[in-house]
């Protein structure tokens, strides 16, 4: 009968899927930690709804006066906000955001359609989404109140509109993840990201190169780029958008009707680009990178490859490393977050920094804080990592406990991946720092090292307790999965809000005598407490893998 009825079939799977979601939430707050999710996540929502309101309300004031005012044509200016935001917030904050992954529906036998509305009802819960979207019924209510007869016209075109930008931030994840997938697609698309970030940093100098050309006041070289950009603006879905809205304004249908088209197309392309990948995936795609088994015959005599040796260390502690080093270095949109610190240093001194250090205040300051602020974010882009040290291993960390290894070798190599990768983006940011703003004095360096020397420990301690009390399974060959519980986020915050605030005041004690070696001796002292707190928890990581047993594998083993 399903066979006959395919829309009673379709519906039938979305509703089995959807009371699956559905008995796995309700069965998740039996356990402690599903309680602590719920409240995790209820606050992160709360905070969601305070931002979401308030930019409708802005965007909807914005939409009212450019109406209003007789210039509707301005209703772009909240459009391309909305655009950025939707399509940037799920690359830069991926944290927030928790969806399932649902190519793991796949193992059943759901029809494509049903998998394509899927994938889009998951993207449909992303906050992005929810923040987008609500800032364009913003823009609705505001055009509706300037004038109330185009409320069902701008209504269809903002929902146009947002049917493009959700297809398009699921086309954008969906092809990442293909093109990072594998090695050599992955390195293209690491040498386009950072070719990328570059060219942002010529903006600001091109910008006032221009306004520096003799002849030209500052408002005719806006001018000047108002001209250019407003075509090329205008042929992009925010600014067809804004332009049906603005011909209906002036009672030119037709014209409206036209941008409209345009939109609808974008909207069919993307949609198309989406359903390529999609019905690749469903058709059982395997990008795998394993190498094939090759028909040219083994040396019997040949030497097995041995594993990595660290001197100091036993080989249990070694094999992990290694383990976790390889992990890594195949993770495409794991490596792109580790370089964002480098990435940050050339955007604050090519960017808004750089306008800055025109005035003597921050050319005071600048050089000796620019090292400590980019240690400080070098470990703060750790935390995903720290913070989740199985959630790679997923299924595998049945193998740790069929082991014979203790749980502290197999932590303690964690931490000493994290410690290796913080200690080679140091040197780096220590480079980087000296090109761009000049080469640190040796007490501000030396604090610095201290501060670090106290924040990792504290770091790694909340990470590994964190790791077993609410462990998350990750997958870092996909782009948009590498993200933590609500719990290990909201934790984390807090964990990194004391640590700041410690740093801060030490380094402001510092400038308040005029000498960095007080922060030093400051964060020294400190930081013998935490190592020792850090070793303390480490001895007792035996007990707490034993008694969470149960909960690791069952989180972990999941599908």
């Amino acid at each position: 009968m399903t066979e006959l009825n395919p829309t009673l079939h379709r519906r039938g799977q979305l509703a089995a899927i959807a009371w699956l979601r559905w008995r796995l939430f309700v069965n998740s707050l039996r356990s402690t930690r599903g309680m602590l999710e719920l409240v995790s996540q209820i606050m992160v929502a709360f905070a969601f709804a305070i931002g979401g309101l308030g930019g409708a309300f802005g965007m909807g004031i914005a939409a009212y006066f450019a109406i209003s005012a007789g210039k509707p044509e301005m209703i772009a200016l909240p459009l391309w906000f909305v655009f950025i935001f939707w399509q940037v917030f799920p690359v830069m904050a991926t944290a927030f955001s928790n969806n399932p992954d649902s190519s793991d529906l796949l193992r059943f036998p759901l029809s494509y359609g049903s998998y394509f509305l899927v994938r889009i009802a998951y993207g449909m819960f992303d906050p992005a989404t929810a923040l987008g979207s609500l800032w364009s019924f913003g823009v609705l209510i505001g055009v509706g109140f300037a004038k109330p007869e185009l409320l069902p016209w701008a209504a269809l075109v903002l929902l146009a509109f947002a049917a493009f930008n959700l297809l398009l931030m699921q086309m954008v994840f969906a092809w990442v993840e293909r093109w990072l997938a594998q090695r050599r697609t992955r390195e293209i698309m690491g040498i386009l990201f950072v070719l990328l970030m570059l060219s942002f940093q010529l903006i600001g100098p091109l910008i006032r190169h221009f306004e520096r050309r003799p002849g030209s006041a500052p408002h005719e070289s806006l001018q000047r780029y108002i001209d250019v950009l407003a075509p090329v603006q205008g042929m992009l879905p925010p600014g067809l958008a804004a332009d049906a809205i603005a011909q209906a304004v002036f009672s030119r249908f037709m014209t409206g009707f036209s941008s409209l088209t345009l939109l609808c197309a974008f909207v069919l392309v993307t949609g198309y680009c989406l359903h390529v990948r999609l019905r690749a995936q469903y058709r059982g795609e395997n990008l795998s990178e394993v190498a094939a088994a090759s028909v040219v015959p083994q040396e019997k005599d040949r030497s097995l490859r041995l594993g990595w040796n660290l001197p100091g260390f036993s080989a249990p502690v070694a094999a992990v490393f290694e383990k976790e080093i390889r992990y890594l270095i195949r993770s495409g949109p794991m490596l792109i977050s580790l370089i964002a610190p480098l990435f940050v240093l050339f955007v604050f001194r090519f960017g808004a920094m750089n306008s800055a250090r025109h005035s003597g205040v921050f050319l005071s300051r600048a050089p000796d804080m620019a090292f400590p602020a980019a240690v400080g974010y070098t470990l703060l882009m750790l935390t995903n990592l720290a913070y989740n040290n199985f959630g790679g291993d997923a299924g595998g960390i049945q193998f740790f406990y069929a082991s014979p290894v203790r749980f502290r070798e197999i932590v303690l190599a964690k931490n000493l991946t994290h410690a290796g990768i913080l200690t080679i983006e140091v040197v780096f940011a220590w480079i980087a720092v000296s090109f761009l703003y000049g080469r640190p004095a040796l007490d501000v360096t030396i604090a610095a090292l201290a501060g670090l020397l106290f924040a990792a420990p504290i770091n790694f301690s909340a990470g590994n307790l964190l790791s077993l009390y609410a462990p998350k399974k990750l997958d870092y060959s996909s782009f948009g999965r590498q993200r933590a519980s609500q719990t290990t986020v909201l934790i984390s915050l807090g964990v990194q809000v004391f640590v700041v605030g410690v740093g801060v005041g030490a380094f402001w004690i510092a400038r308040l005598y005029g000498n960095f070696w007080i922060a030093t001796l400051i964060l020294l002292i400190l930081s013998a407490i935490s190592i020792s707190a850090y070793a303390m928890i480490l001895n007792r990581v035996d007990g707490l893998a034993l008694q969470r047993r149960e909960t690791m594998v069952a989180e972990l083993c999941r599908a």
